[in-house]
């Protein structure tokens, strides 16, 4: 969730294996058991920082979030619809890497990329492309940005289940009700046959990458949008509120419609005025770019001189690789195989240099 600020911290490994092992062997000693522990203490306790946001992070040196002489730890943080396909890719990563921590901050895709910038984190979650201006101040920064694609998502317009009078919209149809200025306050503005009851509208908030680029492709311009809607960083707060009112609609990233299709209905889409050439958003459709125009690449920004260090290296790896099953399992569209080579080329091209 927005602002959700959470880090796990362990006691030293090491710290760790000689207590077991003078257990075992019958020779620890209580004053030397005590010594240790707060040998262990001090070691997590200098371990974090506060950045901005609130989030706790550790210091930058070596070009990243992680310096030497600390924990080893790979930070994240951004989008909400990537979140959690990187947090079940951190969750597999750190099975396999146990002296690794990868925490996953969600706050919203321009909130991740300006903790990536200020030096932050080691990688930014998107669920859009980085702006030129982002991008301008990442050179002023010093900061080279490595995109990766990831996966694919479907930006979902839904209803609840108990909506029984639409079935698909077109693309003018919610332009005309999500334009700065829109003056359509029921269903029956949209269309005489449907119900003279007020539409409650949820979407995103402004730092969502999911508001950017919906706006962008029905408003037509960026960040332009009607101000009278319920708005939250937190998708998970728009699922319910769209359930639980049969005259709601909003929309967010496919998986969290996926992961909630027992309450929710989710609209097919067309680029024309005919309904009937209306696509549903599935995983075949989203994957094929053929539920437009909301399909969308996801991508992850790693700052390029944290590859430097052998933790961020094999997290970024294991992504492109054997974290990949996270992407079905978090309800989201994996990539083609094109896209997917190109992220791992991408990556070597950058490891190279």
């Amino acid at each position: 969730a927005s602002g959700a600020k959470t880090e796990r911290f362990t006691q030293s490994s090491k710290v760790k294996k000689e207590i077991k092992e003078m257990k075992r062997m019958g020779f620890l000693m209580p004053a030397l058991l005590t010594a240790l522990c707060l040998a262990g203490c001090s070691i997590e306790e200098k371990s974090a920082e506060t950045g901005a946001d609130g989030t706790t992070v550790s210091g930058a040196d070596g070009g990243g979030a992680a310096g030497s002489g600390e924990a080893r730890r790979v930070q994240l943080n951004g989008s909400s619809t990537v979140g959690p396909i990187a947090t079940r890719v951190a969750e597999m990563f750190e099975n396999e890497f146990a002296d690794v921590q990868v925490p996953v901050t969600v706050t919203g895709s321009s909130v991740g990329i300006k903790e990536l910038i200020a030096g932050h984190v080691d990688i930014a979650n998107a669920s859009r492309p980085m702006k030129d201006s982002e991008k301008e101040k990442c050179t002023e920064a010093g900061i080279e940005p490595v995109e990766l694609r990831v996966a694919i998502d479907g930006i979902t317009v839904c209803v609840s289940k108990e909506n029984d009078w639409v079935d698909a919209m077109t693309t003018a149809q919610l332009k005309q009700l999500w334009e700065p200025g829109s003056t359509v306050k029921t269903w029956k503005d949209l269309n005489p046959e449907w119900p003279d009851e007020e539409i409650k509208l949820y979407g995103p908030g402004d730092e969502s990458g999911t508001f950017d680029y919906f706006t962008e492709v029905i408003n037509g311009k960026e960040d332009q949008i009607r101000e009278n809607y319920n708005s939250s960083e937190n998708d998970n707060v728009l699922v319910t509120g769209i359930a639980e009112d049969k005259y709601a609609l909003g929309f967010f990233g496919c998986s969290y419609y996926f992961t909630n299709s027992e309450k929710l209905k989710a609209l097919s889409i067309s680029v024309t005025d005919n309904p009937a050439d209306a696509v549903a958003p599935t995983l075949e459709t989203i994957k094929s770019y053929e539920y437009k125009p909301l399909s969308r690449p996801l991508f992850i920004y790693v700052n390029k001189a944290a590859l430097k260090r052998t933790e961020v290296r094999d997290f970024v790896d294991f992504f492109l690789n054997a974290g990949q099953e996270a992407v079905p399992a978090a309800n989201s569209v994996p990539l083609g195989d094109a896209d997917l080579h190109a992220s791992r080329d991408a990556l070597k091209a950058a490891l190279a240099e």
